[in-house]
């Protein structure tokens, strides 16, 4: 019996990491549909959170496209979404570097992207369709980081597994670019501003009412102990089953913190 079938009644609110915990961006994970619907089930608000760059509305496809049924969740709050609200605010146009999908994605909620040399900022959605290693962006980093270009990251997460291989994401070229003296600006988890508008969707509970789940240490885990949420760590993510590290909370500044559980995957 896993620890998740019987959760405190006070978890009102579960904050759901995606990509590691219920998918691998190829196929669910066995038992996580059941899981989610489980909690739904048990009167609790499932929010999903995650680092994709792009809308609540092309995730929610995407799903849909794996199987997840529309039921196992109430709402979903993306570091697209956040990112993308920001830029269009500044009512200027950006550069942009990521794949043909998320740039119409981009566009098609307002945003405008330069294909020339006059933007001052510039959106980073991961790579881009034909480059996939990040030392393949240093020499078009470099000149951007030469102009000072202010760069929006979507996607803070560095790597995802895709279908078990590892892929690198937008929060790995933002740190080539920190690396060369660029400016940056995140969005996503471990950062506040995602957890606030995941929040927001299911009416502000308190900290003590919300349980977070993820398999990324850097992301879901320390963003969640930095808000004072509970947490399960998933193992079988993107750490690829390596045990929960015994001087984490120490080597992030976190007390005594200490997720409730370690799991190895939602089943």
């Amino acid at each position: 019996m896993s620890v998740l079938d019987a959760l405190p009644e006070r978890y009102r609110l579960i904050l759901c990491d995606i990509w590691g915990v219920v998918h691998d961006g190829v196929h669910l994970y066995p038992g996580s549909a059941e899981r989610l619907l489980q909690w739904r089930g048990e009167g609790r608000t499932v929010i999903l959170v995650t680092n994709a760059p792009r809308t609540a509305e092309a995730v929610e496809q995407q799903l849909r496209q794996l199987g997840l049924p529309a039921e196992a969740w109430n709402g979903i709050a993306t570091s697209g979404a956040a990112g993308i609200a920001e830029i269009v605010a500044g009512a200027r146009p950006v550069g942009f570097i990521g794949t043909t999908s998320d740039r119409a994605i981009l566009e098609s909620r307002g945003v405008e992207i330069s294909d020339g040399e006059d933007f001052s900022e510039l959106a980073c959605t991961g790579l881009d369709d034909e480059r996939r290693h990040v030392d393949d962006y240093r020499s078009q980093l470099e000149r951007l980081a030469d102009r000072d270009v202010l760069l929006h990251c979507l996607n803070p997460d560095r790597v995802v597994v895709r279908g078990g291989a590892a892929e690198p994401c937008a929060g790995a070229l933002a740190d080539i670019y920190l690396g060369l003296g660029g400016r940056v600006t995140w969005y996503g988890k471990p950062f506040p501003a995602i957890y606030h508008y995941a929040l927001g969707l299911a009416g502000h509970p308190p900290a003590s009412e919300v349980l977070a789940v993820g398999d990324g240490l850097p992301t879901d885990i320390v963003g969640a102990a930095k808000q004072g949420f509970d947490a399960v760590f998933v193992s079988g993510g993107i750490h690829a089953g390596e045990p929960f590290p015994e001087d984490f909370a120490r080597q992030n500044g976190l007390g005594d913190w200490e997720p409730i559980a370690v799991v190895e995957s939602l089943r």
